[in-house]
């Protein structure tokens, strides 16, 4: 679908009261207009995210995921909402998978649970101030005026949440629950959203029932966080792959990056350095904590950042895959791997007048060729795939399960105010791409518009988050590799390539990033997403 509105919306912005900076530009514009209305960062985030799964459809959906990370003024306090949708609960479904492997290609059996619906009325239910009526008004014009087939049907669904919350006799907050309550099919509540998606679960073959609509949660947890120079960085817990941020961070915190110079070699090559070390933890360590014990604390520790950081030589590039030992606290886990090597999400960063700030990265990774909503109009995405079937990994599905996303949204504190919000499309790039532009503040002092169209770069020495395939090796994707964008100079490039690294150029953007700064002191908000990549920002 193509974005209706104002043509002159543009990629940058600067404003005393409110910005948005998102994907399509459509969505943009809900945001703002809640924003206008005197709604908060959280009204506008709902807003603009329900909008989103209509104006980047196929990067993210209605029956999509959406982790968010949110900032209360009058708290003082960072919470993240986990808006992501898990594993069937059918043990039978488990034993399914773990026998014949979580299938792609479109087969609904790759789906979680929809998980849009609930995060966004929990953010307004915690963070906002308006209804559910006036926050998806923005949407149902969309769909109104859209030619999907899917389209009718989805406006419809959502005018049932209205309805559930306009029949409501309780408090605002009240009503709110009422209406997801509708959606997901619990307790006294109508069942009839319920039993269209059953249906159409049943119908596509795939295991989601009921049941696991009605378990559906957002969980509220607080935020991983790790001080770097004088910042604190907010990060989502290790159901996503944002803890990894932090742990290049820590081993990064003692160069003198600044020193270097922007896209140095020595620069470039320390960072991604650092990267490939936290990217194998990752892969080696992360899951859901519900299910699994992840060192969390020892990965970000001191100690193990200490005993890791000499690992990184800046004479070559490492072509290993080399997880450390936390528990153990040894640099190293076994001797290392060699292993050569052979998406679709958006982006939505939101300040208010208040100073109330939310980050967020919604996904479903729609597949084109399977766009069917059902009944209830609510296409389904593929996150089941960042799970896999290796027993004892602790990213193996299990009923119930969250998948250890990529989504991975940011938050940067200064002396305990927010200062940066960022958010990024583009799979095992994200935290990346991340670490690209909370450097360019920091070390280099670029404002937003500044930094999301500075060259980036990035490596694929990982596993692909979205191979399932039990042996763990084979999702491994390339050694040594190193992308840079094509107007990194040619001297830094051979510089690299005579290290080791396996040097690729880009000419289309790495990743889609949106990035917000508040200057505390001017009281002024800037915000800005990378035009290359379709982003958009506006500020009241």
């Amino acid at each position: 679908m193509q974005d209706s509105g104002n043509e002159e919306m543009g990629w940058s912005a600067q404003s005393g009261v409110g910005v948005v900076a998102a994907g399509g530009q459509a969505a943009v514009e809900a945001g703002i207009e809640i924003l206008s209305s005197g709604g908060t960062a959280a009204d506008a985030a709902a807003a603009t995210i329900l909008a989103l799964t209509i104006t980047d459809h196929l990067l993210c959906s209605i029956g999509g995921e959406v982790p968010l990370i949110a900032y209360d003024s009058r708290k003082k306090e960072v919470e993240v909402l986990s808006g992501q949708g898990r594993a069937p609960l059918s043990q039978a479904a488990i034993d399914w998978y773990m026998k014949n492997g979580i299938p792609g290609g479109g087969d609904i059996k790759m789906a979680p649970v929809p998980s849009v619906v609930d995060l966004c009325v929990t953010a307004l239910i915690r963070h906002g101030t308006k209804t559910f009526e006036e926050i998806v008004a923005p949407t149902l014009l969309l769909l109104d005026s859209g030619t999907e087939d899917w389209h009718p049907a989805l406006a419809s669904t959502l005018r049932k949440l209205v309805e559930q919350e306009q029949h409501g006799n309780g408090s605002r907050e009240e009503n709110l629950k009422a209406a997801s309550d509708r959606f997901y099919g619990r307790n006294a509540y109508r069942d009839d959203i319920a039993t269209d998606l059953e249906a159409f679960y049943v119908e596509k073959g795939g295991f989601l029932r009921k049941r696991d609509l009605a378990a559906h949660v957002t969980l509220v947890e607080a935020p991983v966080t790790i001080d770097y120079k004088g910042y604190t960085v907010c990060k989502c817990g290790p159901w996503t792959q944002g803890p990894s941020l932090c742990q290049a961070l820590r081993l990064l915190e003692h160069y003198d990056l600044r020193a270097m110079g922007h896209f140095s070699a020595d620069y470039v090559h320390v960072v991604i350095e650092a990267i490939k070390l936290a990217m194998a933890d990752r892969d080696e360590y992360y899951g859901d904590p519900e299910f699994v014990d992840v060192p969390l604390a020892e990965l970000l520790s001191d100690e193990y950042s200490e005993i890791r950081r000499p690992l990184i030589d800046m004479r070559r590039a490492s072509l290993e895959v080399r997880p450390g030992d936390p528990l153990g606290m040894a640099p190293l886990k076994g001797g290392g791997v060699i292993r050569p090597g052979s998406g679709g999400t958006t982006t939505c960063v939101v300040a208010d007048r208040w100073g109330n700030v939310v980050t967020a990265t919604p996904s479903a990774n729609v597949n084109a060729d399977f766009v069917d909503g059902g009944r209830a109009g609510v296409t389904y995405g593929n996150r089941l795939l960042s799970l896999n079937t290796t027993p004892g990994h602790p990213n193996c599905i299990e009923a119930g399960k969250r998948p250890r996303i990529t989504l991975t949204p940011t938050l940067v504190l200064k002396d305990g105010e927010p200062i940066l919000a960022m958010s990024v499309a583009g799979a095992d790039l994200q935290d990346q791409t991340s670490l690209n532009l909370l450097l360019n503040f920091v070390e280099f002092s670029m404002l937003p518009d500044r930094a999301v169209t500075a060259p980036r770069f990035a490596t694929a020495h990982l596993q692909d988050s979205f191979d399932p395939a039990p042996e763990r090796t084979e999702a491994f994707m390339k050694a040594g590799s190193l992308r840079v964008a094509a107007s990194v100079d040619a001297n830094v490039r051979k510089e690299l390539a005579r290290r080791g690294h396996q040097i690729s150029v880009s000419e289309p953007p790495i990743s889609s990033p949106v990035m917000l700064y508040i200057d505390q002191e001017k009281r002024t908000l800037y915000a800005a997403g990378d035009p290359k990549a379709g982003r958009h920002a506006a500020g009241l």
